[in-house]
């Protein structure tokens, strides 16, 4: 049924755009250039300077034939990199598969295989696990080692390092908004405590929507300092990781709740935000 209201109001590049979050952090990027974006131990880095990176690491990606619909696991704890995975992998169309770390070999390999991983990027801490678990797949991923100073030197499972590889991307690649704002933005899993886990899809749509309802629900200011107490890789660490980008904000990482390492980032960076489970 139509009515006198239909008439010409199809979308149209005029009066419709895509709904994606990764259009946050290049308005914040333009905006607010030189304000801190990320703060991991000694490392400090501007909004610009993150945005190159998520660049790169796209870029650097579709060097490597990932593209539209492809998986790229992460399995890594709260530090800058699993950042720029939740913009640099949906730069290409891609599809961030963020693991629980907590899992064994059996768990991630299952998911790895379930999701159809094209690439690992995975942190030495937990290198034995991502070895264990690739040695089970039919089909070997591309294996991408994160060697993050913070932790140590771990183990090694791939020639191929986080840093190199960004090397290889373009600081200035431009990347597109996706075809359709429905298109899969991330995969999660279920526990699976009634047999193997299960795939959730988000879609662009629904996750830029939970990023801003975040900002809605908090009465979030403009420039936040967030600690991130919750894990990025629990339902992408319920979309924060795009909110705070939104608001311009301050990402504290923290690779493992520690209660002292907590009272210790709060006092020094003067923390307005954080999330964590009861227990924290």
């Amino acid at each position: 049924m139509t009515s006198i209201f239909d008439t010409d109001l199809q979308p149209t590049s005029a009066n419709h755009a895509v709904q994606s979050p990764i259009d946050f952090i290049e308005r914040t990027a333009s905006v607010y250039p030189d304000y801190p974006a990320v703060i991991h131990g000694s490392q400090r880095r501007t909004w610009s300077q993150t945005y190159e990176r998520c660049r790169r690491l796209a870029s650097a990606l579709a060097g490597r034939g990932i593209g539209k619909g492809d998986t790229v696991a992460a399995m890594l704890p709260n530090i800058p990199a699993m950042l720029e995975c939740h913009f640099g992998v949906p730069m290409i169309g891609a599809v961030l598969n963020a693991l629980n770390v907590r899992l064994d070999a059996d768990a991630i390999a299952f998911m790895l295989e379930h999701g159809e991983a094209k690439v690992v990027i995975a942190d030495r801490e937990f290198g034995q696990v991502i070895h264990d678990a690739v040695s089970k797949l039919k089909t070997k991923p591309l294996i991408i080692d994160v060697d993050d100073p913070e932790y140590g030197e771990g183990q090694q499972v791939s020639d191929l390092d986080y840093e190199a590889f960004l090397a290889e991307g373009d600081p200035q690649f431009e990347w597109h908004f996706p075809d359709d704002e429905w298109d899969a933005i991330s995969l999660n899993y279920t526990s699976g405590t009634t047999g193997n886990p299960k795939g959730v899809v988000y879609h662009h749509r629904g996750a830029y929507l939970n990023a801003l309802g975040n900002q809605t629900v908090w009465s979030m200011d403009m420039h936040p300092v967030y600690l991130w107490t919750l894990p990025m890789f629990h339902c992408n660490g319920w979309c924060f990781p795009w909110t705070i980008t939104a608001m311009a904000g301050t990402h504290v990482c923290l690779r493992k709740v520690d209660p002292e390492k907590i009272l210790q980032l709060i006092r020094e960076h003067q923390v307005t935000h954080m999330c964590g489970a009861p227990i924290v």
